[in-house]
């Protein structure tokens, strides 16, 4: 039995229907086709999308693949019974799983225990959020402190529904990082686009701009992995394809590359999100710059979560 999943993404990402009819997706285009021309609408659609998901990256970006360890992550998001989310823990205690591969699990809140007390050791545990500083009168909020002291080695920060659901904005997620990072946690750095910023070729800045908060305020980069996550594709059932996904992946490296530094770029392990499950996770990991997923829905099954998983061996393959 698989614990039921409520999306928030109608509240995120607009409409249901993606356009691609006048952009890449990363800068505005304006494709002029000869009038001569008489190709169908199918087959204009088909051309567009086969350039805008495969041409190469834009604005002079080099690609420059990771040497990091494949890592997945499920974020469980608010979803769950105490008897569902035993049984998703006794199906991951007893897949088998490729030993490569760094996996993390983030439970709701009131779960942590149980899951920290009865998870395999495999598999660690993050949380989905953290208060920015030290604790005390900070109302339903849970300090950085008190997940340690469960046992939690990842804190999620930056995800899409904390930026534009709970309004957390930049410059708060890096001082939070921040703050987790100086105590000892682990940071899965979220970031990404809308439907509309993708929409008017908005996607590096948008994800440049969320990166620099974070630049500017973490002590270190050591212990963080940065989900790419276009909002658009969270919860939707639409993933990016594994071109697009490699696209800002390799923007993302090349960003952290000339504004950070080469070493940091070369060894940080860049995720990707977006209605990741069993049936695309292989194709998406083949991609270069692709050094895991963050899974929401999917990894409310444990035997699906196990296949994303064991897409690492697709990774080998492809190289």
């Amino acid at each position: 039995m698989a614990v039921a999943s409520t999306s928030l993404v109608s509240q995120l990402s607009g409409p249901k229907t993606l356009s691609y009819s006048n952009f890449s997706g990363l800068r505005r285009s304006c494709p002029k086709l000869d009038q001569s021309q008489s190709l169908s609408t199918t087959q204009s659609l088909f051309e567009h999308l086969h350039l805008s998901s495969s041409r190469k990256p834009s604005r002079g970006v080099v690609a420059m693949a990771g040497t990091g360890k494949f890592f997945v992550g499920g974020n469980w998001k608010c979803n769950g019974t105490k008897d569902s989310i035993t049984k998703l823990v006794a199906d991951l205690n007893s897949a088998k799983l490729e030993a490569d591969v760094d996996v993390v699990v983030a439970p709701p809140f009131v779960y942590l225990d149980l899951v920290k007390s009865s998870l395999t050791d495999r598999i660690e545990i993050s949380a989905q959020n953290s208060w920015v500083g030290k604790g005390g009168a900070f109302t339903g909020e849970i300090s950085v402190e008190q997940l340690k002291d469960i046992g939690c080695k990842w804190v999620i920060l930056g995800h899409s529904e904390r930026r534009h659901v709970i309004g957390e904005d930049d410059q708060f997620i890096g001082k939070k990082a921040a703050y987790a990072l100086n105590e000892g946690l682990g940071v899965i750095a979220c970031i990404g686009e809308k439907l509309e910023e993708r929409e008017s070729g908005k996607t590096f800045d948008v994800c440049y701009q969320q990166l620099k908060a974070f630049a500017d305020a973490v002590p270190s980069w050591e212990n963080v992995v940065i989900a790419y996550e276009p909002v658009w594709a969270i919860g939707t059932g639409k993933v990016a394809s594994p071109q697009q996904a490699q696209e800002v992946h390799v923007a993302i490296r090349d960003w952290l590359k000339n504004n950070v530094s080469a070493d940091v770029a070369s060894k940080i392990r860049i995720i990707y999100g977006g209605s990741v499950n069993g049936g695309n996770s292989a194709e998406l990991a083949k991609e270069e710059d692709i050094d895991g997923f963050l899974v929401g829905g999917a990894s409310l099954k444990g035997p699906e979560f196990a296949t994303i998983i064991n897409s690492v061996t697709s990774k080998k393959v492809a190289a």
